[in-house]
């Protein structure tokens, strides 16, 4: 069987620990979507892939690094391989319907993934799998904790965003410098935000683009003259502090007209 090294350049630590793996393998089955296809994002050395394997549905991966290519077709002959970026892919494109996302996901480019995947969220019902901890963890900080930022509300407000459990460093070759943490995303149940989605996401990024100020300050340019919203008690929080639905509401204020 051919070596595969991980590459630096792509993010790569490879997982060596099959008990976690089954462990991230099993965030795929959350019902009502243990049925659907499921795609992995950058398979590597198949760690995770076997275990995916072993459940009856669908499964397709996308692999950019060639040389991992290479070994999983060897690895695993009858598995269906998309050689290319799953940021350049239509993801629609992959499957007809609904598809779960899974994955040991690269650091280096995790939350554009993640930002990708809610392009997609009508297609995508569950997303799960290992990053960053402290990206996992930002992802599903709820209103009022620090670490809260735009992905956060960006995607809590389709998802339901759950941190499972913390990876050490030492069962990856090469070791990351930082744990990983394994999270799960479940589509909820909201259909429409009753304000331009444009807008809102808008006012998330004005927000948490000077995280430090007040509300009032940062988001100071957006406020129309004469609005009675700059003297809201709400102006004078900073953005982690506010829901989804603080941020829907404030969207709709500042840009009644859409």
């Amino acid at each position: 069987m051919m070596h595969v090294k991980p590459k630096k350049a792509l993010g790569q630590h490879f997982l060596t620990d099959k008990g976690v793996a089954a462990r991230i393998a099993e965030t795929a089955l959350a019902k009502p979507y243990s049925h659907l296809p499921l795609l992995e994002i950058g398979p590597g050395t198949g760690v995770l892939t076997s275990f995916l394997l072993q459940q009856d549905r669908p499964l397709k991966v996308i692999e950019i690094d060639t040389e991992s290519v290479a070994y999983l077709r060897q690895a695993y002959p009858d598995l269906d391989i998309i050689e290319g970026d799953f940021l350049e892919i239509r993801p629609d494109s992959v499957f007809d319907g609904e598809f779960a996302v899974i994955g040991n996901y690269p650091y280096n480019i995790s939350s554009q993934i993640f930002f990708r995947v809610l392009d997609y969220r009508e297609r995508i019902p569950l997303v799960s799998g290992m990053l960053q901890r402290e990206v996992a963890e930002r992802i599903c900080a709820p209103a009022g904790n620090r670490t809260r930022g735009i992905l956060s509300v960006l995607l809590q407000a389709w998802y339901d965003c759950e941190y499972l459990f913390t990876v050490p460093e030492h069962v990856f070759i090469p070791p990351p410098k930082v744990k990983s943490g394994v999270l799960r995303l479940t589509r909820n149940s909201r259909t429409e935000l009753g304000c331009s989605e444009k807008r809102f996401r808008q006012v998330v990024k004005t927000a948490f683009g000077q995280r430090r100020k007040t509300l009032r300050n940062s988001l100071g340019a957006l406020i129309p003259p004469g609005s009675p919203l700059r003297e809201d008690p709400i102006m004078g929080e900073r953005p982690e502090r506010l829901s989804v639905d603080q941020f829907v509401d404030l969207a709709k204020r500042l840009f009644p007209d859409g």
